[in-house]
């Protein structure tokens, strides 16, 4: 199956086409760094961390470019808050960034350019957008002028006339609307303001507003037309529609050929916000739940929709979790007992299938739907293998299997070690032995008492206890 992909610019479904051929340039719009990350940032970085794995398993030479808002007046109010600086603000979050995305299990972009990096381009870009008649100076500032880009509104689906009369006069509290030659145009260059960072340009002293940041960034990292720009949906209109405006009415060019956009996280129902007291950070959840519990959860939603992040559903994910995993460590815990062989052996048909899956617009919930079609088989075949001392299946096919299972798994991001899964339990194998020797005795002592304990203590370890004929067989999980 070729790889179909939703444009948010077409409304529809297409193949993919690049413009060279097994190369793709994709740009994510990242974060603004003036807080610690949240639930939305992270669905937003680990779902395009997904489809870079994708799209580099399916053969393709991707060159990832995700960018760092460093000049906002956000970063500016936590500085002034924190009586600190911009920079200082910026560096703060850039490195927590970094670590909550290392725990997440999200790989680093191939760079992380900043606006304070890309001064040069950004002004140039202002330039050339006033040479040609785009943008207008007013007072130290310098506006796009909406209505002398005819597609304005192509990719959000607004028309100019329809959010005019929606408006209301609200636009008329716009401190900025009386430099305006329209309610709608939109800040390239803001003046200086008094005891905020500045930079030299053609039209004095100031900074750059925020959609021309990331049209620089565009250009100059990976050139006028680009495979795949992607970012949170909340982005759609203002700000990827004004990228679009800056960059197209320069170059006469398509900025981007695909544009897609996850959809946004909901708590309990609600939008998450501080002052409704659900505002969640990458860091507490991860404090929380597993890394891969999370990764679950994000990835079993179609990443264009809504997701309802809530307490039911953190906790089936973790017990789904716990399925993959099974899967995942049975070649390490039963392999050498059953003679597997350190050769790559991949089920084509399973591979097939799990392709055909994500290959439908990034269905990577169709794709777990094979990854744990295999874990379930390989925990029943564990199971067996523990109760009766041998196995049903063919060893060189359960063994295929479960090759297969940890490399499709690995594209999606999910791993896992007999190490990890020990630790997690906090008892060796030796201990458990020990424990279960213990409470055999107990048993035969008739000391009841002394055997429940023993057994509630391994089961909140982790440890489940199968009583046969004349012995006592265990399983983590």
């Amino acid at each position: 199956m070729t790889l179909t992909v939703y444009n948010t610019l077409t409304r529809n479904k297409s193949a993919f086409q690049t413009i060279e051929e097994h190369k793709v340039r994709m740009y994510c719009c990242g974060i603004t760094v003036y807080d610690y990350c949240h639930l939305g940032h992270a669905r937003t970085c680990l779902v395009w961390d997904v489809v870079r794995r994708y799209l580099q398993w399916s053969g393709y030479e991707v060159n990832y470019i995700q960018n760092f808002t460093d000049i906002d007046d956000k970063i500016l109010k936590r500085a002034r808050e924190e009586g600190t600086s911009m920079e200082a603000v910026s560096k703060k979050y850039i490195a927590a960034y970094f670590e909550d995305m290392e725990r997440l299990g999200v790989g680093q972009a191939d760079a992380y350019p900043r606006a304070t990096h890309t001064l040069d381009g950004i002004k140039r870009l202002v330039y050339e957008l006033e040479q040609k008649g785009f943008a207008y100076p007013a007072e130290g500032d310098v506006y796009y002028s909406v209505q002398k880009f005819p597609d304005y509104g192509k990719l959000s689906g607004r028309k100019l006339a329809d959010m005019q009369a929606g408006a209301s006069g609200r636009v008329d509290e716009d401190p900025e609307a009386s430099k305006k030659q329209y309610p709608f145009d939109f800040a390239l260059w803001k003046a200086a303001k008094e005891g905020e960072p500045a930079w030299e340009s053609p039209w004095g002293n100031g900074r750059p507003g925020w959609h021309i940041e990331c049209s620089a960034m565009v250009r100059e990292r990976l050139g006028e037309t680009i495979d795949l720009h992607v970012g949170g949906g909340d982005l759609t209109f203002p700000h990827h529609e004004n990228e679009i405006a800056q960059s197209e009415a320069v170059t006469g060019k398509p900025l981007a050929n695909y544009w897609l956009h996850n959809g946004m996280i909901i708590v309990e129902g609600k939008k998450m916000s501080k002052s409704l007291g659900n505002f969640i950070t990458i860091r507490e959840l991860l404090d929380k739940y597993e890394p891969m519990a999370v990764r679950l959860f994000i990835l079993q939603a179609q990443y264009r929709k809504p997701v309802d992040f809530t307490e039911e559903a953190l906790a089936t994910a973790t017990n789904s979790w716990q399925t993959l995993k099974e899967g995942l460590l049975f070649g390490y815990q039963y392999g050498q007992q059953l003679g597997f062989s350190g050769i790559d052996l991949l089920d084509e048909e399973l591979v097939k299938r799990f392709k055909s899956a994500v290959d439908d617009d990034f269905n990577f919930a169709g794709g777990l739907a094979v990854l744990f079609e295999i874990a379930k088989n390989l925990s029943k075949e564990g199971n067996i293998l523990i109760h009766q001392g041998k196995i049903q299946a063919d060893a060189q096919e359960l063994n295929q299997q479960w090759q297969t299972l940890t490399q499709l798994a690995a594209i999606l991001g999910f791993t896992a070690s007999i190490d990890e899964d020990s630790s997690n339990t906090g008892l060796s194998d030796s201990e458990i032995d020990a424990l279960v020797q213990q409470r055999n005795e107990a048993r035969s002592n008739k000391d009841y008492a002394q055997s429940d304990r023993l057994r509630d203590e391994l089961q909140a370890q982790g440890i489940t206890l199968i009583d046969q004929k004349g012995e006592t067989k265990w399983v983590r999980g």
